[in-house]
């Protein structure tokens, strides 16, 4: 057989074996390797086209992934977004979009953006465009056509958009719909407006009840000088009838005896002596009301225009003693006040805000058997402290934590507005001061005020 290997005879020499025979067993073994070869190799390739698949197969799924991604985000988005190529053609819209519009995305993909701007209204496209292109991000206000007519205005910013190269492939805009807004704005303006001036109107009523009170005050303390102004008034009126009676008769030319008579009669001589002491007390008596008024004046609730400086012990003792006249009972005063307290601002502000304090202390009382407010100044440092103490039932934590909001009281209805000591806690934080609460040693309310005081370096 051909390709056989001879067997060699053991009587020929090892040299002589067939070496044709073994050249084509080696030709065979090489080509059965080649082909082995052939195959790793395609099994090879077909496991890197599996691979490649397997692969690209995740791309797909997560790019998919990533499109529904970015659908969803665009879709919740709440602005109007617009996306446009270098035509500036509609490539893509959102719901935003079709809500504002009441359009379709048939409606809109593919037109022109101009094309849905009304005639009035295509200027500012290229606004928009310009806006965009030089990178300057200002908002436009647009409208766009509807089926019937066209929308709320839309603040829209436009921005250019590039492709992976970085060269301007279009446009997007992004809006927000600014009608309704606007509308909600001005809706919150007016209650806001009303509030204002509900509470302005509420302010009026709680500076009026100080008012009250303090007229109250200045009432008793008008009685005393008119009362002796009108007394005295009607002792001059006799003097004058006695005066005119006696001049008349002299005019007469009555005789001496008559005239004497007539003179001790009338007690001509007595009145004369008293005609001095009538004049002098009714002139103070009008100094005092004069004084009283000029006070009123000068404790005018309006903001002067410029602050001025002026001694607070004077203030504290008007508004004290004007502020515990105004009751039904009598309220005991103790007074511990230095004769200057130099304080910078409007007096008659600062006069509201003692009053209010002494008032408050005045209603706390008003089962304590014996009543009394103590007042006491000082200066301390740059500041001058004003400390209001009362003997009633102090005031709990839960109470002191909200005294100083608007309408909170603790009176029974009618009794309060609520406002006082949010007014006057306003008053003392625009004098640059503090007010604070505490409690006396006996159980009683303190409050104690602190303002800068005038002339004096922090």
């Amino acid at each position: 057989m051909r390709g056989a290997m001879t067997v060699p005879d053991k009587d020929r020499p090892a040299a002589l074996v067939d070496t044709e025979a073994l050249g084509v067993l080696e030709f065979e073994g090489a080509q059965e390797s080649a082909w082995i070869e052939v195959i790793k190799k395609m099994d090879e390739v077909y496991s890197d086209l599996i691979r490649y698949e397997v692969d690209l197969e995740e791309k797909n799924a997560a790019l998919e992934d990533a499109q529904r991604f970015i659908s969803s985000v665009v879709e919740s988005v709440s602005d109007v977004l617009i996306v446009c190529d270098r035509r500036y053609d509609v490539l893509q819209i959102n719901k935003a979009m079709l809500d504002v519009t009441g359009l379709t995305e048939n409606d809109l993909v593919g037109k022109s953006l101009s094309s849905l701007l009304p005639q009035e209204d295509r200027f500012l496209f290229n606004v928009i465009r310009q806006n965009a292109e030089d990178g300057r991000g200002r908002e436009c206000e647009i409208r766009f056509k509807t089926k019937e007519a066209l929308t709320d205005v839309v603040a829209v910013t436009g921005s250019v958009r590039q492709d992976h190269e970085g060269r301007r492939d279009g446009l997007v805009l992004t809006g927000r719909p600014v009608g309704e807004l606007r509308r909600a704005y001005e809706a919150l303006n007016r209650a806001h407006a009303e509030l204002k001036q509900a509470q302005q109107q509420m302010v009026q009523q709680e500076k009026m009840a100080s008012l009250g009170r303090l007229v109250a005050g200045v009432a008793h303390e008008l009685n005393n000088p008119i009362s002796f102004v009108y007394g005295n008034v009607h002792a001059l009126d006799r003097y004058r009838k006695r005066l005119q009676t006696y001049l008349s008769a002299i005019h007469r030319g009555i005789g001496e005896p008559e005239r004497e008579r007539l003179r001790s009669e009338l007690r001509i001589d007595r009145m004369m002596e008293d005609l001095e002491s009538l004049i002098d007390g009714t002139m103070e008596g009008a100094e005092r009301v004069s004084e009283i008024v000029k006070s009123l004046r000068s404790l005018s609730f309006h903001r002067q225009t410029e602050p001025e400086l002026f001694n607070l012990t004077k203030i504290l003792d008007t508004a004290v003693h004007w502020a515990t006249r105004s009751g039904s009972r009598p309220v005991g005063v103790r007074s511990k006040l230095p004769e200057e307290l130099p304080v910078k601002g409007h007096p008659g502000q600062i006069h509201q805000v003692f009053v209010n304090l002494v008032q408050n202390a005045v209603d706390a009382m008003s089962k304590v058997a014996d009543p009394q407010i103590s007042i006491e100044g000082r200066v301390n440092g740059a500041r001058v402290e004003v400390s209001v103490s009362d003997n009633g039932p102090g005031i709990s934590q839960e109470v002191a934590d909200k005294i100083f909001e608007p309408f909170y009281t603790t009176k029974e209805v009618g009794e309060g507005t609520g406002l006082g000591l949010w007014i006057s806690y306003g008053i003392v934080k625009e004098h640059g001061g503090d007010i604070k609460i505490g409690a006396t040693e006996e159980g009683g309310a303190r409050f104690i005020v602190c303002f800068p005081a005038a002339g004096v370096q922090a």
